[in-house]
């Protein structure tokens, strides 16, 4: 076996750097608030938007 010609040294890149960083602040969310905290809300739906589920539900009232 030949021996190689020096060891691959560990970049560290700015996508790495960025990804330790959220990982971190999620971890600390966790421990801080005992679960994952959800800042996205369901966003308002149009109701012009066809949607078969609420027709059946105000013919379901009617």
């Amino acid at each position: 076996m030949k021996r190689k010609k020096g060891l691959k040294k560990l970049r560290i890149t700015e996508a790495d750097y960025m990804l330790a960083q959220r990982r971190a602040a999620r971890m600390e969310e966790i421990a801080e608030h005992g679960k994952p905290v959800s800042f996205r809300k369901a966003l308002h739906k149009s109701k012009k938007v066809y949607d078969r589920k609420r027709f059946k539900k105000q013919l379901s009232e009617d």
